[in-house]
């Protein structure tokens, strides 16, 4: 989901740097609902908030307002070094070598405090990334699930025997990896914190990790129930601060045996690049522009839902949102005008509100690059049917966009803006949608209305795409796993697959001495 949208001081324009003989480790923060809770502002290493070696700040803003949240410690590349050795070592003397039932019970815990307290982990997802309430709600409920999921298959992590004749007993070992480095996006703080983590820790891992610049807030929260849950020190670490700087030093570090990546592509491809030359495993959930077909014998008004729901849902920050809406012709300007009407009826602003459907975008790099998006479209020629504004003069608010009278070759219509922003356009056959809905460099996901079975299964069968909705959109469950076809990455998130990006398969392979028989 996802994207950490580059690998430098991208969102230099709301950080601002600098140095602190003495910041606090917490602060207390009053979220627009009334709690007060205590905010870390540490790093988070070896089981304890610490400063940065080198004592500097940065400043994280709430993107509804455009104020100052707090400031947090950022870590350097020094501060790397000793959360990997840290990690290390906890993965040597505790973690690695831990029953799995104790793996387990540690996770069955924390997802039981994620529960406890899910409402100020949900303010503090609205506060820092700008999503609505009712968005932040609903991940961190998915937070909860996942990591139940990844709590009762720490103890089924298994191998296999293999018949090679009676004179040797061969047999296979899934074994954890070391020491993972992890870089999450804003988009979605807390889920991707335990997209990467849960699945980590089941399989014996221990990690380090970098949240994003703009949103680390929810991940150092976290960090106290991860304590509480009875998690060793040292096997979760949390290091705010710059790509440019923390994720070089991560995918070079000796002692860090995998990347786990959620961001854009150009970014994914510079981990792999970094990574290579100590041949570090590496896992990437990467961007997309992922088709949404809406066939004649769809329930129109589901399918507009929908729609609406793929695109405009967490303020279009998803990178599988369906951001391509292809309509058979026969029904086409119905369901442009029915898209048109439920978009405008959708509520935007303060993600606090009741009944707030879209929130602010995260940052003001974020809503320039969507609004010179509509420039672009504009400039092309395709139609602004709804939004493509700006909303009010105060917080990163934009109206849902939708853009008609598109051609396959617009820029709108090949790249991935990021945002509340959408292409219809018009297909007359099955064989030509799939045409259109595969001419794409990515392929994380895509979506297929229709009340035809058969239909349904055709093209989700001929889609090249990782994920395919029908009837449905956005619709994530803990077991099913999740990732891109292409230029849309590498590996998988959640299910049994996610497993496997954090294990390596041993093979055994014993004589058998046939005088002892």
């Amino acid at each position: 989901m996802l994207v950490s949208r580059t690998f430098s001081r991208s969102v230099a324009s709301r950080l601002v740097l600098r140095s602190y003989s003495q910041l606090p480790l917490r602060v207390p923060i009053t979220l627009p609902s009334g709690v007060t809770y205590d905010q870390p502002t540490g790093l988070f290493i070896n089981g304890e908030f610490v400063p940065s070696r080198q004592h500097k700040t940065f400043e994280v803003l709430n993107p509804s307002t455009e104020q100052e949240i707090a400031h947090v410690y950022e870590a350097r590349e020094d501060d790397v070094d000793v959360a990997v050795a840290a990690a290390k070592a906890a993965f040597e003397n505790k973690w690695g070598t831990a029953d799995p039932e104790f793996r387990s019970r540690c996770l069955y815990k924390l997802a039981d405090l994620v529960d406890k307290h899910a409402e100020v982990l949900a303010g503090i997802e609205s506060l820092d990334n700008g999503k609505s309430l009712l968005c932040s709600r609903g991940d961190v409920d998915l937070v909860a699930k996942y990591l139940r999921s990844c709590a009762g298959w720490a103890d089924k992590i298994f191998g296999r025997t293999i018949d090679t004749g009676s004179t040797h007993f061969s047999y296979t070992r899934r074994e954890p990896l070391g020491v993972c480095a992890q870089i999450i996006p804003w988009n979605f703080p807390l889920l991707m914190w335990s997209w990467k983590l849960g699945p980590a820790l089941a399989t014996g891992n221990t990690v380090v990790l970098k949240p994003a610049e703009a949103t680390p807030l929810s991940a150092l929260y976290a960090c106290q129930l991860v304590q509480e849950a009875g998690i060793p020190a040292g096997v979760v670490n949390i290091l705010p601060g710059f790509g440019k700087l923390l994720g070089d030093r991560l995918c070079t570090h000796k002692d860090v045996k995998k990347i786990a990546f959620t961001g854009s592509t150009a970014t994914g491809r510079h981990i792999m690049r970094s990574a290579a030359n100590t041949i570090k495993k590496v896992t990437l959930e990467l961007g997309g522009k992922s088709p949404n077909i809406v066939f004649g014998d769809a329930d129109l008004d589901k399918a507009v839902r929908t729609i609406a729901f793929g695109i405009f849902y967490n303020s279009g920050e998803v990178c599988c949102a369906g951001s391509r809406v292809y309509v058979q012709d026969t029904v086409y300007e119905e369901v442009l005008e029915k898209f048109k009407n439920y978009a405008e009826s959708l509520k935007v602003g303060d993600p606090f509100q009741e009944g707030v459907f879209q929130g602010a975008q995260t940052s003001q790099m974020q809503i320039d690059k969507i609004l010179d998006y509509v420039q672009i479209g504009t400039g092309e020629g395709a139609r602004v049917v709804a939004g493509g504004e700006r909303l009010g003069d105060k917080g990163y608010f934009i109206k849902p966009t939708i853009f008609a009278d598109v051609t396959e070759d617009m820029r709108i219509v090949k790249e991935e803006i990021f945002g509340p922003v959408v292409t219809v356009s018009k297909f007359s056959t099955v064989d030509e949608v799939i045409e259109m809905a595969n001419d794409s460099e990515y392929g994380l996901a895509a979506g297929i209305h229709t009340k035809d079975i058969n239909k349904a299964m055709d093209v989700s069968n001929r889609v090249k795409a990782g994920t395919v909705w029908i009837n449905t959109y956005n619709s994530f469950h803990q077991s099913v796993p999740f990732g891109g076809f292409g230029q849309s990455g590498i590996g998988r998130e959640m299910g049994a697959e996610a497993l496997d990006n954090y294990t390596q398969v041993k093979a055994v392979r014993m004589a058998i001495d046939p005088a002892e028989r």
